[in-house]
């Protein structure tokens, strides 16, 4: 079982720098690809698992859409509710981990972004297919954010990195272990002269594998993207956007 890092991951520094790297126009591209592939009408229901801050789901409710949406971090689910009751938007808010969707054929669509997937082991990973799986209607569409494939990862892996972005300096050491299948990665916040470590891993799945844990989630493949203006896929590409549509 994979040490379950995130649920000490995500709070203070961590979401500060996730506010300031992800601009505006990200979002607003990120929110029109998923309305595009979702192919639903204003008024249907979308879930949006883990949704961080909300982002994604307070642009689409904006434009009329039903939204719930969940995320382990509180701080990021309260600052989501705060949000959406200052801008008059109804949405349905819950701090839950991301395997714990209580739903049964609720959802028209479903969406999976911010690098989100793959932080949980092999069987981990497919419960959480398995649940986004049970919440939708049959035919509804799921669209993933999958950038950390082998396909997409392993050509332009960088041992270290470094980037500073309104104060926060991030210094990031990586390596891939290939037995494991797993990107781990150490993070150093640096704010104020003080610094934080925070340790992160990822499995690594091939496009392929990927493309059978939904399968055998009760997805089936639909198209697959490398950018939000609709791109297509190929190895190299440093973006996986993958949409499947659930079986009857």
């Amino acid at each position: 079982m994979t040490i379950p890092w995130w649920q000490d991951f995500f709070h203070g520094v961590s979401l500060d720098f996730w506010r300031a790297v992800i601009s505006d126009s990200q979002t607003g591209n990120e929110a029109s690809f998923i309305h595009r592939q979702l192919q639903l009408p204003t008024g249907a229901s979308i879930l949006d698992v883990p949704c961080g801050n909300g982002r994604l789901s307070l642009v689409l409710a904006r434009q009329g859409f039903q939204m719930s949406a969940v995320d382990i971090a509180p701080e990021f689910i309260e600052e989501a509710r705060a949000k959406s009751m200052e801008g008059g938007l109804d949405i349905d808010w819950h701090q839950r981990e991301m395997r714990d969707l209580p739903w049964e054929s609720e959802f028209d669509g479903a969406f999976c972004f911010g690098n989100s997937f793959g932080y949980l082991d092999d069987e981990e990973n497919s419960e959480f297919l398995m649940a986004l799986s049970r919440t939708l209607k049959t035919g509804a569409r799921f669209v993933l954010d999958a950038p950390a494939i082998a396909e997409c990862l392993l050509p332009h892996l960088q041992p270290h990195r470094t980037m500073e972005i309104a104060g926060i300096k991030v210094e990031t050491d990586t390596r891939y272990d290939a037995g494991e299948r797993r990107m781990f990665s150490d993070f150093i916040f640096t704010r104020n002269g003080q610094s934080e470590k925070r340790p992160s891993s990822q499995r690594i799945y091939t496009y392929q594998e990927l493309l059978n844990l939904l399968a055998d989630s009760g997805f089936e493949f639909s198209a697959a993207f490398s950018s939000t203006d609709d791109a297509p896929f190929e190895t190299g590409s440093q973006r996986l956007l993958l949409v499947a549509t659930k079986r009857p």
